[in-house]
């Protein structure tokens, strides 16, 4: 429940953003820390980790949705945010001596979580290859914190889109393309990898590979646009992700990595 409240919050701090200004989300974003640091002290709850969490959500979305009222681009927004992504995965490489002591805690939090929740074989699983786990870490955190970011942020710019009277537009997420410069980068950081056997670098060409998730389910809804796919089949993509997760993420991204070279978007069928 705290997730989706916390979720939820970015979404509605983009808006924000968008309708109102970065200034005024700024002040609002300030009053909702202090409320909540007030209701921390009254319930006597510890305020570090509410605080942070909160920032980890407000932050990226005050300053995603800041940039994209400065470039008035959606697409030049979030080819930024994946350049972002990409400097805290090195970040992280280059700041973490020791991989194994620091991601230690976080790992053995997941995996009494996932027992808790009666995962049993993939908690054991987790615990039993941790030490191979530990150098994809990285960017699992950076990746999944995009994510979501991600997400929230164009949840948020689809709502501003739906208020009436607004007039500005910073173009259609079924539009959206990544560009070939990320693509080139990716299959760089690819060979580069195959070539070293540096695992910063296979984490880096699996993460600019994954992010063209994000394209592939922007082709998806410029199908239906387009009535070449009918509600049913992005409907069904929404209710499948849950459960294929990573199959359907992988697959998305290859059709979004296929749309970069290939423009799937401009092929007339018939």
């Amino acid at each position: 429940m705290t997730i989706s409240l916390g979720f939820l919050s970015g979404v509605v701090l983009v808006l924000l953003v968008l309708h109102k200004g970065v200034q005024k989300a700024a002040v609002d974003m300030a009053f909702a820390t202090v409320l909540l640091a007030a209701i921390g002290f009254f319930v006597k709850a510890p305020l570090g980790p509410e605080l942070a969490s909160a920032a980890s959500i407000w932050l990226p979305a005050l300053l995603l949705g800041g940039i994209l009222r400065s470039t008035r681009s959606l697409t030049l927004t979030l080819q930024l945010s994946v350049i972002v992504m990409v400097a805290v995965i090195i970040g992280l490489y280059l700041y973490i001596d020791d991989p194994i002591e620091f991601w230690r805690p976080t790992l053995m939090f997941l995996v009494e979580v996932w027992r808790d929740l009666g995962w049993t074989d993939r908690a054991t699983a987790l615990e039993q290859n941790m030490g191979s786990l530990v150098g994809q870490m990285p960017m699992a955190v950076a990746l999944t914190s995009w994510g979501t970011t991600t997400v929230s942020f164009i949840l948020g710019y689809l709502l501003y889109r739906q208020i009436p009277g607004e007039t500005a537009r910073f173009g259609r997420f079924r539009d959206l393309t990544l560009g070939k410069v990320i693509a080139i980068t990716m299959a760089i950081a690819s060979v580069a990898a195959l070539l070293s056997g540096a695992v910063w670098l296979q984490s880096i060409a699996f993460a600019l590979f994954l992010v063209f998730w994000l394209q592939g389910l922007a082709v998806v809804h410029w199908l239906y646009g387009e009535g070449r796919l009918p509600a049913f089949g992005v409907i069904a993509v929404y209710v499948l992700m849950p459960f294929l997760n990573i199959i359907l993420l992988i697959a998305l991204a290859v059709v979004g990595y296929i749309d970069t070279w290939f423009r799937l978007r401009r092929v007339r069928v018939g």
